[in-house]
């Protein structure tokens, strides 16, 4: 998608969303707009419950914005891979996410969309038939 911008903000202390006036670690509205602007929709993956990050993110401008997926407490034993789609969160997802709250649809971004569908459908169809996740998700490694 080389016409959909993005930025990745790996935020490890979640304190940091946070006004500085409320918490020690927190952001000054300057640090945070540098970080995530003022009129950006967000899409933000959390480990835990999506509540959470919206508090956090009480106060700052237009926090509406931000679209928090997390633990909504789908799914049940199964693998790690499915616990992630149950609960909305896949990287198909995030990639759905992304292309919905886009200012403008990119080039090509349907049929990325498409693609996101038709590998959740995959993934449904396959996790079901051979108890394990996906060989592309399974045996996936990071590569430089």
């Amino acid at each position: 998608m080389p016409y959909l911008r993005v930025r990745v903000v790996n935020v490890v202390d979640l304190m940091a969303l946070l006004p500085a006036d409320d918490h020690p670690h927190g952001f000054s509205d300057q640090q945070f707009e540098a970080m995530f602007t003022t009129d950006t929709d967000v899409v933000f993956a959390f480990h835990g419950y999506p509540r959470a990050i919206h508090e956090l993110l009480h106060g700052r401008v237009h926090p509406g914005r931000f679209h928090v997926r997390g633990f909504n407490e789908q799914g049940t034993t199964t693998t790690p891979f499915d616990m992630v789609v149950l609960n909305r969160m896949s990287r198909y997802h995030l990639v759905l996410e992304a292309l919905r709250h886009s200012r403008r649809v990119p080039e090509k971004g349907l049929d990325l969309a498409q693609h996101c569908q038709q590998m959740l459908e995959r993934h449904h169809a396959y996790i079901r038939e051979n108890f394990e996740d996906l060989p592309e998700v399974r045996d996936w490694t990071w590569t430089s």
